[in-house]
């Protein structure tokens, strides 16, 4: 498990969800249309001309970081660290979120509004293709949601996590969070998720629910100049 985290979303995009990848042997990334990622079977030294003919001019990627600068042709937009949090918490209790339902193709555009609205992460009209994902609506208003979006071996990404503001402060992210998590567990599958470095009171959350940190990575977001 541990070589999988180290280098997760390369495993992802060339193991379980490679259907949902473009790309090769060196560098892959989610096709366009879903969350915007991008990924390196080298880390430490991505080919990014490999990646380069899967990506549009000026579109924002975002990647684990490696040192150093970018190569010619590309540019780094933004940079910080995240924190890769594996569960430990056993199996949560059954507790349905009875106005919890099931996301589907048709509730992109509000997900996708949702998610522009408050950024839990990269987001894409497709994401919802990628896992279970869980929302709460509000007289037809998607209010909250929370779902999956890697895969690999039995690791599986916890991601989407997001609440209006308006709705805020009733729980609702952390209960769907919960009954993905009960999911997960019972299909012997270890949950695990992202939260950047700036985003204390979630990570302070997601250790109280029973997420350890694995390691802080480097991420970047990049795109060809």
């Amino acid at each position: 498990m541990t070589e999988l985290l180290a280098n997760i979303i390369w495993h992802a995009l060339s193991g379980a969800q490679a259907r949902f990848a473009v790309g090769g042997a060196a560098a892959r990334r989610y096709a366009p249309g879903f969350s915007p990622i991008a990924a390196f079977a080298d880390p430490a030294a991505p080919d990014l001309d490999a990646l380069a003919p899967h990506c549009a001019a000026a579109e924002h990627l975002y990647c684990e970081g490696w040192p150093g600068g970018a190569p010619p042709g590309w540019q780094i937009e933004a940079e910080t660290t995240m924190f890769r949090m594996v569960w430990q918490g056993g199996v949560p209790a059954e507790a349905a979120l009875s106005e919890a339902q099931a996301l589907v193709p048709a509730h992109a555009a509000q997900a996708l509004a949702l998610a522009e609205a408050t950024r839990p992460g990269p987001f894409g009209p497709r994401t919802l293709e990628l896992g279970d994902y869980l929302g709460v609506f509000d007289g037809g208003r998607l209010i909250a949601m929370a779902g999956e979006r890697m895969q690999a071996g039995r690791l599986r990404e916890v991601s989407g996590v997001c609440t209006d503001p308006a709705f805020q402060g009733r729980g609702l992210a952390r209960r769907l969070m919960l009954q993905l998590i009960r999911r997960q567990c019972l299909r012997g599958e270890t949950p695990f998720l992202h939260v950047m470095r700036e985003n204390t009171n979630a990570r302070a959350l997601y250790e109280r629910m029973g997420f350890r940190d694995f390691r802080e990575v480097a991420v970047r977001v990049i795109a060809r100049a």
